[in-house]
């Protein structure tokens, strides 16, 4: 199965002009044989909590109509697509998760997943999740975390325990931060898995992210680079 990391710099709030850059990605990803395209942290509005809080627009609910062009580009590659935004949740009193919805080749959701661990100022704006998230397509079984998420390895061991192959990371990082060598490869050859990082690039509430998005075997060792700055995806054969 091949997998694509993807990255883009969102338009802050914009979801509209961020689903149209999310769907000519997994359309792009598609024709050159991605079976899931796997998109950054809050890549539908952008890393931007304050702006996210002072803006009901910019939250999106689970069945929103403005996920229409991701649901056919699904349909159209016969791929999935695990897409994170700010997305309303039941009983949060308001407030959206950070959430990645998995959009499946017939366009339906798969499943949500809500980042568990919240990162400073997040946990005044987002409601946290309370559960790990999986789904399996062609036999292969996925995991999903979302940045601060993967400094906590027990998600990746709780993975690995249930008959997950493959780590599927939605983050926006900045140049700076340490998880590209002390996170995603470690968590890869420690319990055996895939994983797959998708960054934003550009701007952000955070500072600049860094993209680098890609994919390190199971041994730790890189076997796909996106590379900074630049919108695009990297490919690579997973499970």
């Amino acid at each position: 199965m091949i997998v694509a990391a993807a990255q883009f710099a969102p338009a802050a709030g914009d979801i509209e002009a961020n689903v149209r850059t999310v769907s000519g990605l997994i359309r792009r990803a598609g024709a050159e044989g991605a079976r899931v395209v796997v998109f950054p942290e809050l890549a539908l509005s952008g890393y931007e909590p304050t702006l996210i809080r002072a803006t009901p627009a910019a939250c999106l609910a689970e069945g929103d109509a403005r996920l229409d062009p991701v649901r056919e580009a699904c349909r159209t590659t016969g791929g999935a697509a695990v897409v994170n935004g700010p997305v309303l949740m039941p009983g949060a009193e308001g407030r959206p998760g950070i959430t990645s919805l998995v959009i499946g080749p017939d366009g339906a959701l798969l499943t949500r997943y809500d980042k568990r661990h919240l990162y400073g100022f997040e946990a005044e704006v987002f409601a946290p999740g309370t559960a790990d998230g999986r789904f399996t397509l062609d036999d292969v079984r996925f995991v999903l975390a979302t940045c601060y998420d993967n400094r906590f390895p027990d998600i990746a061991e709780r993975a690995a325990s249930d008959g997950c192959a493959v780590y599927l990371a939605s983050s926006a990082l900045d140049a700076e931060n340490d998880s590209f060598e002390k996170v995603y490869p470690v968590r890869a050859r420690d319990f055996g898995l895939y994983v797959v990082l998708a960054d934003l690039v550009g701007p952000s509430e955070l500072g600049p992210c860094a993209g680098r998005s890609g994919v390190w075997g199971p041994d730790g060792e890189r076997i796909a680079d996106a590379g900074p700055d630049r919108e695009g995806f990297a490919l690579a054969e997973v499970g």
